[in-house]
């Protein structure tokens, strides 16, 4: 992981924390490490296999803080991986092409796009995640595919929208190897319309469903704890640094330059709000872009022009201990900051809530012209 982990803020008998600081993103190194330094990730299972479990533990933990650690737990997950993952079955035949051909130099794979259908559950194989290339690079070669070299000192990103950026993070919490987010995951709609806009569904919704608990199945992810609170950061930051991308290298099509116009033209006073105090007149130089942004935050900016800004400010806060997050968490015996999208999903409900009392219940004063005048 790139991004610089802050464990300093766990000094205490407060709940774990995760945060990290920085860009946060993923890197590989090679399939073998250079002299003198110990192998790690996924060197692992390649080199020194004979003492795999000790090289496992020593490289999560200094000699000192071995004693709490169960070697049967690790050999079990070791077993498991070694079976199912097919990402460690890749890295397996790299190990036995290495020792039946030590003098060849060789870099393995990891391919990006699959040739199974996205939308099947359908395990991959390990000849469809990863291949070994002898020699020459392959003029067919993706790229954002991951090249891992035989020896070299260096790391490789990992880009965000590989299908193995979190299986080879988090093998754990995908012990079959199974791909994480791809761009050609296809949108679903029951709405029967050949013609619609939607191909593929985004991060955020691809996070969004594997974070939805379903009774009928058990998800590893959900009882992970710790390590569910690294992934929640991890997915944030996917999710943001894929919007950032997005804007980066879409300038024209987002037509940013026109956003100056609009400051320019308020200081100018070109837009004015309408007689009903409810809708910006908008200059005719404003199109494409520039006016659909503008039109969804006019109806904020004439009501602030008509009636002045707002002078009554309300905090609405969360009560970890609110009946519906307790029912949840004692259920599964659960701590608080064990899931953190339960509270935070209950806090938007109940906020949501507040709001529509606000907006339709009359709470604060009368309603005229279409804007709640709120008296203090």
């Amino acid at each position: 992981m790139g991004g610089k982990v802050d464990s300093s803020i766990n000094n205490g008998a407060a709940p774990p924390i995760f945060r990290i600081n920085g860009q946060n993103f993923h890197r590989i190194g090679s399939l073998l490490p250079t002299a003198g330094v110990q192998p790690k990730f996924a060197q692992l299972y390649i080199h020194d296999t004979q003492n795999e479990i000790e090289n496992h533990i020593k490289c999560v933990r200094t000699n000192s803080d071995q004693a709490d650690l169960h070697r049967e737990v690790v050999y079990d997950i070791k077993e498991v991986l070694d079976h199912n993952n097919v990402f460690v079955k890749s890295f397996h035949m790299a190990k036995n092409f290495l020792d039946c051909n030590d003098t060849s130099k060789i870099k393995m794979r990891l391919i990006d796009r699959r040739a199974t259908d996205a939308r099947t559950y359908s395990l991959p194989t390990a000849s469809e995640v990863a291949a070994l290339i002898v020699g020459d690079l392959e003029p067919s070669m993706g790229e954002q595919d991951i090249l891992v070299e035989c020896k070299t000192g260096g790391l490789k990103r990992i880009n965000e929208l590989n299908p193995a950026y979190l299986p080879l993070q988090y093998p754990i919490l995908f012990p079959y190897g199974e791909d994480g987010f791809r761009e050609d995951i296809l949108f679903s709609t029951t709405i029967t319309n050949h013609n619609w806009s939607r191909k593929s569904i985004s991060q955020r919704e691809y996070f969004a469903f594997r974070l939805h608990e379903r009774l009928t199945k058990i998800s590893t992810l959900l009882y992970a704890k710790r390590l569910f609170l690294q992934f929640l950061v991890d997915a944030y930051t996917m999710v943001e640094s894929s919007r950032l991308c997005y804007i980066r290298s879409n300038q024209k099509a987002l037509r940013c330059e026109a956003y100056k116009g609009l400051s320019d033209a308020l200081t100018r006073g070109e837009i004015e709000p309408s007689t009903q105090g409810k809708r910006i007149i908008l200059p005719s130089s404003f199109t494409g872009g520039a006016r659909y942004m503008i039109q969804n935050y006019q109806d904020a900016m004439a009501i602030c022009w008509f009636i002045g800004y707002p002078n009554l400010f309300i905090t609405f806060t969360c009560n970890p201990k609110w009946p519906e997050i307790r029912r949840f968490l004692d259920k599964r015996n659960f701590k608080v900051e064990d899931r953190a999208d339960i509270v935070c999903r209950v806090f938007k409900m109940k906020l949501d809530s507040m709001i529509k009392e606000i907006k339709k219940g009359k709470l604060f004063g009368h309603v005229k012209a279409g804007i709640n005048y709120c008296t203090l």
